[in-house]
């Protein structure tokens, strides 16, 4: 492995892929353990909000931590409350058994996980694709058109990347249902995915940052697709907040203050993308260079909505029931389940002069 790739690893995306957190960025935060009104026991607190180090995506949600926006927000609905650093690949497991009552994940991985029962509901879009596919140069590969009977390496067949591409080939008119499956899923490990493709072993991967950025520099592959400014993915949110079903249920007020605090972390991020890097590195929560950070997070649309969002989970739902990748028959009684709105929540927030500006639309 040459030495800038193994220096742009080391702020792999977690959230993106379900691995463990980085043991780079494993000491834990000073805020965990946090409570807001009256100082309740890690035991007996409103909101559970499951978080990981290692994770460059994870930026607002680190940020809604160190910039003390969670508090802010939680001490105003009068919500107890406390981070848990988690195991991101046990996030259904945590969730199901009450660990955990909210976090963020990308959407394209866990609607499949909703339609088979994991109760959870989003509330906010986070920031748009961090999600590049590539071939080698001369491959003769193009375009999506082409990929029919190519082999497609990915990090997993549950993973995002699987997911969006799934939606392209069908318009495409390329199968990619177990009944008539026109490509061939390979699965490697994500840092493995480079070499892979390098070696011939597949005809493209799916690369999830830093890894696609760093694979791009490395070995000059040909990007035939990314999600950040294709014309379908592009006003879509692959990083999303999302809470429980039993709090959305149970606790609006606590999970409307989480979607606040989220949406304007989210924001700070879009404003500061540098501050933003900074910041998660002296906490511990991501390892790597400020400027190398900084640019992948001013890369991607890290503008927050409430309502574009719910587009987002619409559009996905949609056409993943027509392909016949979800069970479910209706996509408004999937969409109705997956995501959620909250009184109190505005659409989104400005970060502007050092404060935050509400924006309705």
């Amino acid at each position: 492995m040459k030495k800038t790739l193994r220096k742009l690893l080391s702020v792999m995306l977690v959230a993106a892929v379900g691995i463990t957190s980085m043991t780079a960025c494993s000491k834990k935060k000073k805020s965990e353990g946090t409570t807001a009104a009256g100082g309740q026991s890690s035991g007996d607190v409103d909101i559970i909000i499951g978080t990981a180090n290692g994770s460059l995506c994870l930026a607002p949600l680190h940020i809604a931590i160190d910039n003390g926006y969670f508090e802010e927000e939680f001490s105003k609905a009068g919500v107890t409350w406390r981070v848990e650093e988690i195991d991101l690949n046990n996030l259904s497991d945590l969730v199901a058994s009450n660990k955990v009552d909210a976090s963020t994940q990308l959407a394209g991985a866990m609607i499949p996980q909703i339609d088979n029962g994991l109760e959870i509901t989003f509330t906010a879009g986070l920031h748009t694709g961090c999600t590049k596919y590539y071939v080698k140069e001369g491959s003769g590969i193009n375009s999506i058109a082409d990929l029919k009977g190519k082999k497609i390496g990915v990090p997993g067949i549950g993973d995002s990347s699987v997911i969006a591409l799934k939606r392209l080939l069908y318009d495409n008119g390329i199968g990619v249902t177990t009944e008539n499956l026109e490509v061939e899923w390979v699965v490697y490990g994500l840092t493995d995915l480079p070499l892979a493709l390098e070696n011939g072993a597949v005809d493209v991967v799916a690369l999830h940052d830093p890894v696609a950025y760093s694979a791009e520099k490395e070995y000059g592959f040909k990007k035939i697709l990314d999600l950040s400014t294709d014309e379908k993915f592009a006003n879509e949110y692959c990083c999303m907040a999302f809470v429980t079903t039993r709090l959305a249920k149970e606790n609006p007020k606590a999970a409307a203050a989480y979607t606040r605090a989220m949406l304007k972390a989210s924001a700070f991020v879009q404003a500061n993308p540098k501050e933003a890097a900074r910041i998660q590195i002296e906490h511990n929560q991501c390892s790597g260079d400020v400027e190398v950070n900084a640019s992948l997070l001013a890369s991607y649309n890290y503008g927050p909505s409430v309502s574009i969002a719910a587009v987002t989970i619409e559009n996905a739902a949609t056409e993943l029931v027509r392909i016949g990748e979800l069970k479910a028959a209706d996509p408004k009684a999937f969409i109705d389940k997956a995501f959620t709105r909250f009184d109190g929540v505005p659409d989104s927030y400005k970060y502007e002069n050092g404060a935050f500006v509400e924006v309705n639309n």
